[in-house]
């Protein structure tokens, strides 16, 4: 594959010109050379130039796609566990979210969060010193109460 310019590299990974000079000064992607100013890729660059978008699409941070990039095994390793302890977080959150809201449809009362006993009672436990991660521990090891 010949070498391409930067609008043309944008346009077929479906990305901004101002993505691609971001990532150059991000040190992620640098032009495989300079052609009359014109910034130009080859097969190389717009791989990495992929494997940056796809983790975006991911939403894996950019300091991670750098990591996996550029960084020696023991180092990407390192940086991809933490990544993955985060996303953990994460999708426990959106775990208790979703169980929080389930409930929510599923409460008869027209106020769930001002008439649902379950759910005032929770509150009043807040109110009482017992902390949200308490409660939301119990709430995992019991399920919601309906």
């Amino acid at each position: 594959m010949e070498l391409i310019p930067i609008g043309e590299a944008a346009d077929r990974l479906g990305m901004r010109t101002s993505a691609l000079r971001y990532y150059e000064e991000r040190d992620l992607v640098r032009p495989a050379a300079r052609v009359h100013g014109k910034r130009m890729y080859g097969r190389r660059e717009l791989r990495r130039l992929a494997f940056i978008q796809i983790a975006q699409r991911l939403g894996i941070d950019l300091d991670t796609a750098a990591a996996l990039l550029d960084e020696g095994s023991d180092q990407w390793r390192e940086t991809v566990g933490g990544q993955i302890e985060k996303l953990e977080e994460l999708i426990a959150r959106a775990q208790g979210a979703k169980d929080f809201l389930s409930h929510v449809l599923m409460c008869p009362a027209e106020h769930p969060a001002r008439e649902c006993p379950h759910f005032v009672e929770a509150l009043d436990r807040l109110l009482d010193g017992v902390s949200f991660e308490e409660l939301a521990s119990e709430h995992v090891e019991t399920g919601p109460s309906r």
